[in-house]
């Protein structure tokens, strides 16, 4: 397989967009809400963060020529691989913003509690790095354990919400240039046609975008979309410095976080084996463990010199190949996004290519990879998929209904988290705001957990059916899922680790899985198949 391919090129630009999304909110988050100066994001996170993506991606891309190299074929694509977006607002509300306000409360003046806040995030990643790594040991049996159609759920379902919705709701906010450039992907991308004169699809797509947004901002037509204006400050070369030994002064702020650290390490774990499954289903059939380590390492590399968000495989590897993205793609992301964040360049391509611009190659990807869960599942598994969506739903749904509150809060300046918040979503509107808080908890295992539970049900094999009732009855018993507490502004889970304590979630799984494996007894094999 050549190196190198022009689908590569599109594939590039698809995943370039999504790098410089997960770019841009790691900046709004530490800059913007945390208050960190923009030195210390250039000139120390960026580059740090720089050092995991590459060794990443670099990896990635060899495993893919690899692969194509042993099976004899030129269509291998390379798994995908960034910093993740998700971890960047967990570690930030849930940890590097407490602990900064703690520091704050105790009396450090303003950059010591910077300090303070970026070397706790900075050991929440070696924490979730090092779980990742370990973790890559025992991954690979889960595959043996968990049905295919559970893998792929939990993908399929932050596809089409947390990046296929969010991203359909901001082409809607700026339909002039946000529906042309949807178009242009499902004519190119899902219909399958091609530009005349060989032009990169993605290229197109991206172009025209950025054409539409300067268009818009120019002439005044249509909703403006805001452009950073370009700034030269720091545009420099920033060398990543080794920091990991300066953390330890900070230990004793993140003891507590550790029931936070250790299930988003795991949860990442699952998320990458489920990535390398969807990558499986899609053809490209890569051994899981040395992926998993260097998902690990990558974690551990970026930590090492400063980053405080882990690196991870992204979703959509199904997107990249149906493109024709091959090893180049990962190779060319790299050298690209390495120079940005090694430079201080990222400014200057926020002021030339804003996000709005490539919104809709993101779109695609979030699409792709939530019609893989059903094409990659026998027909008569398609209810359990529709089942295993719903909590990825339940937890965007509950992600929205977050940011109505925080809105209300600041323009009323009362507070709108309260502990009987949801109470009064009951009395007030007749609406279950628990049921959905609880759902969209730990949603990835969730999915997981009953997307099994139907599949076995339709299989009739009880025993596995009630097998699952129960792990899902062990994750809500040590919170992993559903348990919840409103505090300090927000809807956070509560993990009972090492002392997990019953509730009312488990003990209704203990009761799915009594009524389960009494169904081997109390009911008969329909013949009818439960799809028609």
């Amino acid at each position: 397989m050549k190196p190198f391919v022009r689908g590569d090129l599109e594939g590039f630009f698809v995943l370039g967009i999504q790098v410089l999304l997960d770019l841009l909110l790691m900046r709004v988050l530490l800059i913007g809400f945390l208050g960190f100066s923009e030195t210390l994001f250039y000139s120390r996170i960026l580059p740090a963060a720089a050092m995991g993506m590459i060794a990443g991606n670099i990896f990635y891309a060899w495993q893919a020529l690899k692969l194509a190299r042993e099976e004899g074929r030129d269509d291998a694509t390379a798994i995908p691989f960034g910093t993740s977006a998700l971890v960047s607002i967990v570690f930030v509300y849930l940890i590097m913003g407490p602990v900064q306000q703690r520091a704050l409360a105790d009396g450090m003046t303003k950059e010591a509690a910077e300090l303070i806040a970026w070397h706790a995030g900075i050991i929440a990643c070696v924490g979730s790095g090092v779980v990742e790594f370990t973790g890559s040991f025992v991954a690979q049996k889960l595959q043996n354990i968990v049905p295919r159609p559970a893998l792929l759920v939990a993908i399929g379902g932050t596809g089409l919400t947390f990046v296929g919705l969010d991203f359909l709701f901001r082409s809607f906010a700026f339909p002039i240039v946000g529906l042309p450039a949807v178009m242009l992907v499902l004519i190119l991308f899902i219909g399958g046609s091609k530009m005349r004169f060989k032009l990169p699809s993605g290229l197109v797509i991206l172009g025209f975008g950025v054409f539409l947004v300067w268009m818009t901002r120019l002439t005044g037509w249509g909703a403006p979309i805001a452009v950073s204006s370009v700034d030269f400050h720091y545009v420099g070369f920033y060398l990543p410095i080794p920091v990991i030994w300066e953390v330890v002064p900070s230990l004793g702020y993140l003891m507590e976080f550790l029931p936070i650290i250790l299930p988003i390490g795991f949860i990442f774990l699952i998320g990458s084996l489920q990535n390398i499954e969807s990558a499986a289903a899609a053809g490209d059939n890569y051994k899981p463990r040395p992926l998993l380590l260097m998902n690990g390492v990558g974690t551990l590399v970026s930590a090492f010199f400063g980053s405080p968000f882990p690196a991870t495989i992204f979703l959509g590897h199904a997107g990249y190949k149906k493109i024709g993205a091959r090893a180049g793609y990962s190779t060319l992301n790299a050298i690209v996004w390495g120079i940005v964040c090694l430079t201080g360049t990222l400014s200057l391509v926020v002021a030339i290519i804003p996000i709005e611009a490539g919104m809709a190659l993101v779109l695609f990807v979030g699409i792709v990879v939530c019609a893989q869960s059903f094409e990659a599942t026998d027909r008569r598994y398609t209810a359990a998929v529709v089942v295993g969506l719903l909590p990825a739903l339940a937890s965007y749904v509950g992600l929205v209904t977050k940011h109505s509150l925080a809105v209300a809060a600041e323009m009323t300046h009362q507070t709108t988290f309260v502990p009987q918040l949801p109470a009064l979503f009951s009395e007030l509107r007749n609406f279950y705001a628990t049921g959905l808080f609880a759902l969209g908890q730990g949603y990835i295992f969730t999915c997981m957990v009953l997307t099994a539970i139907v599949i076995y049900v339709i299989d009739r094999d009880f025993m596995k059916a009630a097998a699952w009732c129960l792990v899902g009855a062990v994750l809500s018993w040590f919170g992993i899922i559903h348990t919840f507490s409103i505090e300090n502004g927000d809807v956070i889970g509560v993990v009972n680790i090492p002392f997990p304590r019953w509730n009312d979630w488990a003990t209704g799984y203990a009761l799915m899985a009594a009524i389960v494996f009494s169904a081997q007894w109390l009911t008969v094999k329909h013949d009818v198949d439960p799809q028609n």
